[in-house]
């Protein structure tokens, strides 16, 4: 994710108690971002950081799923500690005076363009507003389509809003119908269960949210850039950050299977045929030996062919 826009306003109230300078603002946001590792807060943070703003000290720090981060931070320019928080429109919307106009009209612009976004609150007033949207992986529309040549069913289940989750699923080639927008970690939760009564479900996840829906699904895998509460879920961490590496982990699972059950059907066999002639006198040790040891020898040679 990236972020596209960044829209401040100094002084919600026109009064000097209330002004805050630019400058100042990106340092209250790049402060709450940085000790969040939800892929919106990385893309605000990377770029405040790009731009040389500097982090301000915060204490009391608290990550709500699903809605935003909040703590008291103090500037170099005050001796008081005040509130800060950043999270989705509708959750800062509970903790704050109405929106200013300006920001209002930014909002519904990220959200016309199918983008998320991020409201910077301090002291109970709404002063920025960051507009991040995704990049979609050049091959994520080919991984998308193997999964469905595969019979392989797919849903996108996010936190980010309506118009964003069906751009974005619709740019992948998930069905509309397969698309779940502002979910919370409980919804998606809740969604892999409904889904598990239908069948086996496969959670692939990156962020926080989504650590108790991958703790639940049958198989999960954690995108190795993601957080680490997502990382310890899953039974899966790949280290390349693309869906075709989950099709090929996939793909080396199944082949797996299907060497271990060669290797036990032919050492049944093997036996089979081999412990009788042995306990009959037939064979000598030494020719018994041998015959272990080719046995042996094929397993291990059988099982290099997994790659």
């Amino acid at each position: 994710m990236v972020l596209h826009e960044m829209v401040l306003i100094n002084n919600p109230l026109t009064t000097p108690a209330t002004a805050i300078a630019a400058s100042e603002l990106m340092s209250y946001a790049l402060t709450l971002e940085s000790m969040d590792s939800h892929p919106i807060a990385s893309a605000i943070a990377n770029s405040l950081s790009r731009q040389g703003v500097t982090a301000f000290t915060a204490t009391e720090f608290e990550h709500t799923p699903g809605s935003g981060v909040a703590a008291r931070v103090q500037s170099l320019n005050s001796s008081e500690a005040k509130a800060v928080l950043i999270g989705s429109p509708l959750s800062i919307a509970r903790s704050t005076t109405e929106f200013s106009p300006v920001l209002t009209k930014a909002i519904e612009s990220a959200i016309s363009r199918a983008n998320s976004v991020a409201v910077l609150a301090i002291d109970g007033l709404a002063y920025g507003v960051f507009e991040v949207g995704d990049q979609v992986k050049p091959e994520a529309k080919a991984a998308i389509d193997k999964l469905h040549s595969s019979s392989i069913n797919t849903w996108l289940v996010t936190g980010d809003s309506e118009s964003a989750a069906i751009s974005i699923g619709s740019e992948v080639g998930i069905p509309i119908d397969h698309i779940f927008a502002s979910a919370s970690p409980l919804d998606k939760l809740e969604f892999v269960k409904n889904l598990q009564e239908n069948g086996k479900v496969l959670m692939i996840g990156d962020g926080i949210n989504d650590a108790a829906a991958i703790a639940k699904a049958d198989l999960s895998i954690a995108i190795g850039s993601g957080t680490d509460t997502a990382i310890a879920a899953a039974d899966i961490t790949l280290i390349r950050p693309s869906l075709l590496a989950a099709l090929d982990a996939m793909a080396i699972s199944k082949k797996t299977v299907r060497i271990i059950k060669s290797n036990l059907g032919w050492a049944f066999l093997y036996n089979l045929v081999g412990i009788p002639i042995a306990a009959s006198g037939n064979l000598s040790p030494m020719y018994a030996a041998a015959a272990m040891s080719a046995s042996s020898l094929f397993v291990v040679l059988n099982s290099l062919r997994i790659k």
